[in-house]
């Protein structure tokens, strides 16, 4: 089967940062499903994982997460999935990546493709979803239609978990939604997706904050250079407030925080999978959640622009993107 991966960790204008590979097809086991892969987009965890993680003397390592495809075979214990079924999901970190014609997957942690997508701008969206889903109602333990008394801060809300978490606090959720952006286009696209308000967070943003008529900020998504924002973070929180974070920041000060009992959690997507948890499955059941509001109009898809077919030169340009830290929305690229 076709597929992009790599040798050696190396930067991305290298020639070999990328390759295109013909490799076996895989064979599912267990609760596994035999996924064709239709489109796939690109993450910051895909640079992130090809800058840190050398591949085995001799091996090739496959990036990829987010997916959309067809059931090609399942598993002999598989439950919730038959071959022909539509569906769409963000992977296992610890398994080889989506950047392939075939993948395996957990069927636990796979939900039906929304049906009024096609399969690149359904595929911009699982890995985002679920991150931007925890993160809101698991680690901020923000109710559904609760919070008409406070606001949720959200920086970085330009970027793919930004985009869908402005989206899922403005529809089932009462908050006020404050984003951030730096640059008109980022500010504007955050105003689409609802945000009340949007600062620039390359400014003085804890003053910024205080100056607009909103309620208090119980709620912080940290999403990109938590350690550069972090004195602003501890300033803007309410007291007894919580901060969320799921970027990898250079050492904080936590201590900012005692004064005001505010509480810090860590959200990684991957978790429930990596660990295998009792409650692996609500991958699964949330993608379903989400396709249904999709389904009737309540979200939209981040998927922001298309770079052709999967092939390394494609995902050589998705990764430059990326790293560059200035897109907006999501990268996606579907077929071999």
């Amino acid at each position: 089967m076709k597929a992009v991966g790599y040798r050696h960790s190396l930067p991305i204008d290298h020639a070999e940062s990328l390759l295109d590979l013909d490799l076996p097809r895989p064979e599912p086991d267990g609760r596994d499903l035999l996924v064709r892969v239709k489109a796939v987009s690109v993450n910051p965890v895909d640079f992130k994982v090809r800058l840190r993680a050398e591949p085995p003397a001799g091996e090739v390592k496959v990036l990829g997460f987010d997916a959309s495809g067809i059931v090609e075979a399942v598993g002999p214990d598989c439950t919730l999935f038959k071959v022909g079924d539509a569906v769409w999901y963000a992977g296992d970190i610890r398994r080889p990546g989506t950047n392939a014609e075939f993948h395996l997957v957990d069927e636990r942690i796979v939900g039906r493709k929304p049906a009024s997508l096609d399969f690149a701008v359904a595929a911009a969206l699982p890995l985002t979803t679920i991150t931007a889903w925890e993160l809101l109602f698991d680690r901020l333990e923000v109710k559904r239609q609760g919070g008409a008394d406070a606001s949720l801060l959200v920086i970085g809300g330009a970027g793919g978990v930004g985009s869908i978490l402005i989206q899922l606090a403005r529809r089932l959720t009462r908050l006020t939604v404050i984003a951030t952006a730096s640059r008109p286009e980022s500010r504007d696209w955050c105003l689409k997706l609802g945000a009340h308000h949007v600062v620039n967070h390359t400014d003085e943003m804890a003053g910024a904050i205080k100056a607009l008529d909103a309620a208090p900020v119980r709620y912080v998504a940290a999403l990109t250079h938590t350690d550069r924002h972090w004195r602003a973070i501890a300033e803007i929180v309410a007291p007894q407030g919580k901060v969320a974070l799921i970027d990898d920041p250079e050492p904080i000060d936590v201590r900012l925080l005692k004064q005001k009992s505010v509480s810090l959690h860590w959200e990684l997507m991957f978790t429930r999978s990596m660990f295998e948890t009792a409650d692996m499955a609500a991958q699964g059941r949330l993608l379903g959640e989400a396709a249904d509001l999709i389904d009737r109009g309540e979200l939209v898809s981040t998927a922001a622009e298309s770079l052709g077919t999967i092939n390394a030169e494609n995902l050589k340009r998705a990764h430059a993107l990326l790293e560059s830290g200035r897109t907006i929305g999501k990268i996606t690229l579907a077929g071999f």
